[in-house]
């Protein structure tokens, strides 16, 4: 434990500092704790410096995001610990939450990244969307995990209480390995928010790591705690990213024809806002794809740095959408 950093990444949310740090604090024994502050406008550092003295704190100086927040923050840490464990500040952690994990990845130096089970904090019975019980992704990059497809939410019944190699573990609560995460160069900061952790855990894989989740851990996620399901901007950001994360890792294998399909199925997803939902959702999909093509340059050159292994037999073959919508499949064993 005295080799693993507890990293809270923190903008404006005094209210999930004071809900959720004392059990971090209280189950967290023998970890250093931190709470990376990513320019707050709200009282986040009066409340650390006030009522958690034992909380350290990296003050950064402006917004970077989620990815690049993080990115800043080690960098304040950089070869002090062996392990990071990345938790949003919305996350309320039970005694033994950490313990179960570092000892599968000890277990297996190949490990790179682990998450525990994600359950939802209003609902503790059931999973959370955010990572579930380990995540996965679809021949045309579309996330899901074991205990949730979309917005299908299951039951936890201990279906998933085993330890297994997923394809990416959630950015909400993920066990990484320090060395790993500098080699990769962390998360691509252009991400800002969303998809980053599923870039960074494909990287891992081209590099020859494992990717695993932990099912005698879980810890409890309210989720939307920066950017509200409902916001555009997160619309935009997951469309985009999305995108720039498929094109990235895809191998060279059939590049052309994923990317094709998936921007038409975007547009479909694109109409489907508009008539059901917002114009501003429907404008969001059309921004992420004028923004993919206007910086198509650097994901170019970042796909170019990638070393890539053919790891397409770690992907789910079919497409999640079909499966979900039209087949009407809602939990991961269906599939």
């Amino acid at each position: 434990m005295n080799h693993t950093a507890v990293v809270i990444l923190n903008y404006n949310g005094q209210k999930y500092l004071s809900d959720f740090l004392p059990s971090v604090i209280s189950n967290s024994s023998g970890a250093a704790i931190y709470v990376a502050d990513n320019a707050s406008k709200d009282d986040s550092i009066a409340i650390l410096e006030s009522q958690f003295p034992q909380v350290k704190i990296i003050k950064l100086n402006q917004n970077f995001g989620f990815a690049q927040g993080y990115n800043e923050a080690l960098e304040h840490i950089k070869g002090q610990y062996k392990y990071y464990v990345l938790l949003n500040s919305d996350v309320e952690v039970p005694p033994n939450w950490i313990e179960p994990v570092l000892q599968l990845m000890k277990s297996n130096s190949n490990i790179a990244a682990c998450q525990p089970k994600i359950k939802a904090y209003h609902e503790k019975t059931h999973f959370e969307y955010a990572g579930a019980a380990g995540g996965y992704i679809d021949r045309l990059g579309y996330p899901f995990c074991r205990g949730r497809v979309f917005l299908s939410l299951e039951e936890d019944l201990e279906q998933y209480n085993d330890n297994v190699e997923v394809f990416w573990a959630t950015g909400a609560c993920m066990f990484v390995r320090a060395d790993v995460f500098h080699e990769l160069d962390g998360f691509d900061g252009d991400f800002f928010a969303h998809m980053e952790e599923i870039d960074l855990c494909w990287r891992m894989k081209h590099a020859g790591y494992q990717i695993y989740t932990c099912g005698q851990s879980e810890v409890f996620h309210v989720g939307g705690g920066t950017l509200h399901k409902t916001n555009p901007h997160k619309t935009f950001l997951n469309f985009r990213n999305g995108l720039a994360m498929l094109y990235k890792n895809h191998p060279d294998k059939g590049l052309f024809k994923t990317i094709l399909t998936r921007l038409i199925l975007d547009g479909v997803a694109g109409v489907k806002f508009l008539l059901f939902d917002t114009w501003e959702d429907c404008w969001a999909v059309a921004r992420a794809h004028f923004n993919f093509y206007a910086n198509f340059g650097s994901w170019y050159k970042k796909r170019q740095k990638i070393k890539k292994r053919d790891n397409l037999g770690q992907i789910f073959a079919h497409n999640i959408v079909w499966q979900h919508f039209i087949k009407g499949k809602e939990r991961f064993d269906e599939m």
